[in-house]
């Protein structure tokens, strides 16, 4: 039975499906429009949904916050120590008076090394100490723990100041250490170099390396507490907050449980605080429907934008993928006059969270994981925005199946026997070879692999320049002296083999956009909004040279460029042409060594995605644009 349906000429052939290959071109545009019409439905109040709690245990809110000045040191104390030390540590940050500070607020307290072997340029060396203190739980036996961490930044960064943040773990960490009620130990990390002794801290922690082999290393911790089920990451830049902005984008997309999402923002409008996500704030969007579906609009936007670049935008991020759900508070400065909420309300605001966490019986999991946000306090499920991607790869398997059933059929009006679907003279070798070949020089240029060469062979000049250079170089030579070989080597390329190699590029971009997009949703679909359209209208070796023309404007190479270059003009309007284009090179070798160093240190698989899936598939596109094409000897006799 199963092998009469695969053998038989009449399957694939009924009305319904002869419907579908004729008109595949004007499915696929509807396919298309309809993708990018329904993501820009999602902001719309009807498709989006009030947010709420799934765990029960949480309790948000249920006790009053008791946080208060009255308990020991107050925060301009802790402030005014802060700033007085960061005055004599410009550039480095006060081990020794962290060391101090945790230990008079009775707190265990150890310090914790990590080095790193800067993987493009050899015998260079970073080091870095990181400061904990942990506060062991009176009621449990050291099985949970939550953590409260703050990335110290000396005066010198070019990022806000934290101290103002560090004075309320301060505040808190001495506030905390006077109850009984605590059931999981809490540890107050201090971080330095941002995320990187995040990362090592982390690695120490659970014993493990998310990274290359021999890049991080992230040392011993000489002390524990138990395993951890969430964690706060504060960034607090001034003593007057004009709002509390909701930081979630994780490592390669990674989002935290969407209920301790909820419960920030619903502590926030209990204190009374302003709070914020990508820095809108939802509730003061007004009655305006008009304005209101553009402001989510925006900010569900914003969102996919950040989320795509697989970086995390807060300290937070690196702690997904340890199964451990995290935000950041970041606390930004009021400007001039107004209402303003000061650093007490949100010191409530944390302690408030503790005590919510400290009730959870068991990791988070009732919630959502994966979700779209248009605002503060409503959401858009999985469920409704995954069709946005799956009508943009079903455009590329209509595509796919139409482009062979129609050889098919053409085949077998040439061929009065029509013994066989598969054509007569098809080369799987030579479509195997291309296929192959495009993969085997994405696999070079791996972070593991080509960096290390272009740097070492050009180590005369800047790294970023280095990679840029070789990189463009070698796009270059694909996009210039690879058509000249395929027309030099075949020269001649049945059209069955033609029709095979089309068939594969579409088949192969489309499961690869699905694959990204099951873990990182934005990524795989801003990535199928640039490449689904030109692999559509790509037809033969004849395309247009309009058609080849956009697929050189998509190149992943060129893709950096368009996308740094808006970048550097919305930051700098103002710059002349040639320094604006100086600067955008400049950006792109700079953009290609971060995302090399973030691949091997914490394992941001961006750059993967572009050498392993985006310039292969873009290669065996450009190698089928150029191909001769003849039809088989038999069906130019008949």
């Amino acid at each position: 039975m199963k092998m009469g349906l695969l053998t038989d000429p009449s399957v694939g052939h009924g009305a319904l499906t002869s419907i579908f290959v004729r008109h595949h071109n004007r499915f696929c545009i509807v396919m298309c429009i309809a993708s990018v019409a329904l993501f820009c439905m999602l902001a719309h109040y009807s498709l989006s949904s009030q947010t709420y709690f799934s765990e029960n245990a949480l309790l948000p809110g249920l006790v009053k916050g008791q946080l208060n000045d009255n308990t020991g040191s107050s925060f301009r104390d802790h402030y005014r120590e802060l700033n007085a030390e960061a005055e004599h540590f410009e550039t480095e940050t006060p081990h020794s008076y962290l060391i101090s500070k945790f230990k008079n607020l009775r707190l265990e307290t150890y310090s914790h090394n990590f080095t790193l072997n800067y993987p493009l340029k050899k015998n260079t060396k970073y080091t870095g100490r990181n400061v904990y203190g942990i506060l062991r739980a009176p009621r449990s036996a050291s099985i949970e723990s939550i953590v409260l961490s703050v990335p110290y930044r000396a005066p010198s960064s070019v990022f806000p100041s934290t101290l103002p943040g560090l004075a309320v773990m301060f505040q808190i960490a001495q506030f905390f250490r006077h109850q009984i009620y605590w059931a999981k130990d809490i540890i107050f990390l201090v971080t330095e170099h941002e995320q990187l002794g995040m990362q090592a801290w982390l690695e120490a922690y659970h014993g493990t390396s998310c990274g290359s082999p021999g890049v991080l290393d992230s040392g011993k911790l000489s002390g524990r507490a138990g395993a951890i089920q969430a964690a706060i990451n504060l960034e607090i830049h001034s003593e007057k907050i004009d709002h509390i902005d909701v930081k979630l984008s994780g490592l390669n997309g990674q989002l935290p449980n969407l209920d301790l999402v909820n419960l920030a923002h619903r502590l926030c409008n209990k204190e009374s605080v302003k709070h914020t996500f990508n820095n809108v704030d939802g509730g003061a969007i007004g009655r305006n429907k008009v304005n209101s579906y553009y402001t989510n609009l925006s900010t569900m936007l914003s969102m996919v934008m950040t989320q795509a670049t697989g970086v995390p935008d807060g300290n937070h991020g690196l702690f997904h993928r340890f199964g451990i759900e995290a935000i950041t508070l970041e606390g930004h400065e009021k400007e001039g006059r107004g209402i303003y909420s000061s650093v007490l309300q949100v010191g409530r605001v944390i302690e408030g969270m503790f005590r919510s966490l400290n009730n959870l019986l068991e990791r988070f999991h009732q919630s959502f994981f994966f979700y779209l946000l248009p605002s503060t306090d409503r959401y858009v499920s999985i469920g409704l925005y995954m069709p946005c991607l799956v009508l943009l790869v079903g455009a590329l398997f209509l595509k796919a199946f139409s482009t062979w059933i129609q050889h098919s059929s053409e085949q077998k009006q040439g061929d009065s026997s029509a013994k066989a679907t598969i054509p007569e003279h098809l080369n799987v070798g030579m479509v195997s070879v291309i296929t192959l070949g495009s993969h085997v020089v994405g696999l070079l240029l791996l972070p593991n692999l080509a960096p290390a060469y272009f740097t070492h062979f050009w180590n005369y000049m800047p790294t970023h320049r280095a990679l840029l250079l070789g990189y463009g170089l070698l796009s270059i030579t694909i996009v210039c002296i690879l058509p000249i070989i395929l027309k030099k080597c075949l020269n001649s390329f049945i059209s069955s083999n033609w029709v095979l190699l089309h068939v594969i590029c579409l088949l192969e971009l489309g499961i690869g956009l699905l694959c990204v997009s099951m873990h990182n949703f934005s990524l795989g679909y801003l990535t199928a909004l640039v490449y689904v359209p030109p692999a559509l209208c790509t037809k033969s070796s004849q395309t247009s040279i309009i058609i080849k023309f956009f697929w050189l404007l998509v190149h992943p190479m060129c893709s950096l460029f368009w996308i740094t270059a808006y970048i550097t003009y919305t930051a700098y309007p103002e710059l002349p042409i040639i320094d604006y284009l100086t600067k955008v090179l400049e950006a792109s070798g700079q953009w290609m060594v971060l995302s090399t160093v973030d691949n091997m240190i914490y394992g941001n698989w961006a750059f993967t995605v572009g050498v392993l899936l985006l310039l292969p598939v873009w290669t065996e596109f450009w190698c089928l644009m150029f191909l001769p094409t003849i039809v088989s000897k038999k069906m130019k006799t008949e």
